[in-house]
C-alpha cells in the first residue's frame, strides 16, 4: 500500500498547543508572575533615592531592563493564550475575552513605556481576569489566593 493510500484512510485531528507540538499545555501562571513583576519593578523604580546619583542610574537601568523583559515575557505568554489556547468558540463564550486581551496589552505597554502604577496595577487586574477565564474555559472553577510577593495582592490558581 502506498503512503498517499495510507494517509487516506487515517483520520485527521487538528493539534493545538503554545510551541507548535501538541503538548496541550497552557497556563496562565507565568503571565501574572511577568505582571507582578512589571508592577514591582514600577514600583522600585518610584522609589529610588537620587542621593548618590550614579547609583540611582545604576538602580534604575538594572530595574529598567527587568521590566522590559518581564513585559516582553507577559505579551509571549498573553499572545500564546490568545492565539494558540483560546479559540473561537471560546472567544463566543466569553464575548469579553478578545477586549480585555486589546485592553491588558494596552495596559501593559502604558506601564512599560512610563512610571506608572495604576497602569501595572491594571495590567496585573487584567491578566487575572484572563487566567478566571482560562480556567473557566476548561470547566475548573477558580480562586484568587494571596500572591505572597511584595507587590501584595492576589493570584488566580485553580481551586
Amino acid at each position: 500500500m502506498k503512503l498517499k493510500q495510507l494517509l487516506f484512510f487515517l483520520k485527521e485531528r487538528v493539534a493545538y498547543a503554545h510551541c507548535d507540538i501538541p503538548c496541550g499545555i497552557y497556563d496562565p501562571h507565568a503571565s501574572q508572575v511577568a505582571a507582578h513583576t512589571i508592577l514591582r519593578m514600577t514600583q522600585l523604580i518610584s522609589e529610588i533615592k537620587r542621593e548618590n546619583e550614579t547609583k540611582a542610574e545604576h538602580d534604575i537601568a538594572r530595574t529598567t531592563f527587568v521590566k522590559e523583559e518581564h513585559s516582553d515575557l507577559l505579551e509571549e505568554e498573553l499572545d500564546t493564550l490568545a492565539h494558540d489556547y483560546f479559540k473561537q468558540e471560546q472567544y463566543e463564550q466569553f464575548p469579553n475575552l478578545k477586549e480585555l486581551f486589546e485592553k491588558t496589552l494596552k495596559a501593559g505597554a502604558k506601564a512599560r513605556q512610563n512610571i506608572d502604577i495604576e497602569a501595572a496595577k491594571e495590567t496585573l487586574e487584567n491578566t487575572m481576569q484572563i487566567a478566571e477565564i482560562f480556567f473557566k474555559s476548561k470547566g475548573v472553577e477558580s480562586i484568587r489566593v494571596p500572591s505572597l510577593f511584595p507587590t501584595g495582592g492576589e493570584i488566580v490558581v485553580q481551586k
